[in-house]
């Protein structure tokens, strides 16, 4: 069996905070943000951006950018809103969500845009 890598994440060194399962791989790059986009949409869920502040992202619910982009299938709208919140809040981690109709829950969340750590 191989050694598991201990993620030493606490919540006193601000740098080694995770947010979902991506953040513990590195940081995607815009082409695999655009392909999880186009599988959030194949998979036939709403997207949504969320954001907030890097000392809130634990303990607070997050901000929502706009609506929830209700049947939304252009993936470069969807980049495009995300890539506008991230200028409007700079400072801020911003979060793409898909929620999944059926489910009545998220498929998946991922933090696309760390904030400034303090």
């Amino acid at each position: 069996m191989s050694e598991m890598q201990d993620y030493k994440s606490r919540l006193s060194d601000t740098a080694s905070r995770k947010f979902e399962t991506f953040s513990y791989l590195p940081a995607m790059e815009a082409a695999a943000i655009k392909k999880q986009v186009e599988y959030l949409v194949s998979k036939g869920w709403n997207p949504a951006i969320e954001h907030t502040e890097p000392e809130n992202a634990f303990d607070h619910f997050w901000y929502m950018w706009k609506l929830p982009m209700f049947g939304e299938t252009d993936v470069a709208k969807i980049l495009a809103e995300a890539d506008a919140c991230h200028k409007a809040n700079p400072d801020n981690h911003v979060r793409l969500v898909g929620y999944d109709n059926f489910k009545q829950s998220q498929g998946t969340a991922m933090v696309i845009y760390r904030g400034k750590m303090k």
